[in-house]
C-alpha cells in the first residue's frame, strides 16, 4: 500500500487485531485503508493466524470497491519486530484477542476493544454466512468512519481513550 503524506498532517497507524486474522481484523484494517485519505494506515494481525483471508471476505471487500492485493493472513509477532512500523492506535475486534495476554506494542499506541461476532463462525445457508460478512463489514465501517471523524489532535488522552470505547461499544 502507497503511503500518501498530506503536506500538514500527521499519520497516523492503527493494527487491528483478531485471533484468526482472517475476516474482522482484515475487513477493518482495509476500511480503514479505504477510508483515510493517506492520513491513516490499517494495518492487521492474529495472535493464532489462519494463514488465508476467508473468500467471504476477499469477494465482500471487491464488491464494495476495495483493493485486496496485499491483504493477508499474518500474526502480530510481524509488528513486534525491531522493523515494524511504531502503531499510534491497536484495537482488538475479537472477544479472544481482548482477552489474550497482548505484546507491548513499540511506543506505547492508544488501545481499545471494538469486538463483534465472528461471521466466519456462522453455519447455515451460503446466503446466511454472506450476510454475517455483510453486517460485520457494515459495523466496522460505521465504527471505522466514527474513529475517523475523531478530532484526534485537540483531544486530551483521557477524553480520546472514552471516545474509542464508546465507538467499540456502539451497535449503531
Amino acid at each position: 500500500m502507497k503511503e500518501k503524506k498530506p503536506s500538514h498532517e500527521q499519520i497516523y497507524r492503527v493494527l487491528f487485531l483478531c485471533t484468526g486474522n482472517s475476516a474482522r481484523s482484515i475487513i477493518a484494517e482495509s476500511l480503514l485503508n479505504h477510508n483515510g485519505n493517506g492520513r491513516f494506515i490499517g494495518y492487521s494481525a492474529g495472535s493464532n493466524p489462519r494463514g488465508e483471508v476467508h473468500p467471504h471476505v476477499l469477494k465482500l471487500l471487491l464488491s464494495q470497491g476495495h483493493d485486496i492485493e496485499n491483504l493477508r493472513s499474518k500474526s502480530w509477532d510481524e509488528f513486534e519486530a525491531v522493523d515494524a512500523p511504531s502503531m499510534d492506535f491497536v484495537f482488538t475486534v475479537c472477544d479472544n484477542a481482548a482477552n489474550e495476554p497482548c505484546p507491548v506494542w513499540p511506543g506505547r499506541p492508544v488501545t481499545a476493544h471494538w469486538g463483534l461476532a465472528d461471521p466466519a463462525g456462522v453455519e447455515g445457508t451460503e446466503t446466511e454466512q454472506r450476510g454475517a460478512f455483510t453486517e460485520a463489514y457494515e459495523l466496522l465501517e460505521k465504527r471505522v468512519k466514527a474513529f475517523l471523524s475523531l478530532p484526534l489532535e485537540s483531544l486530551e488522552a483521557e477524553e480520546l481513550e472514552n471516545k474509542l470505547k464508546e465507538i467499540g461499544h456502539s451497535l449503531f
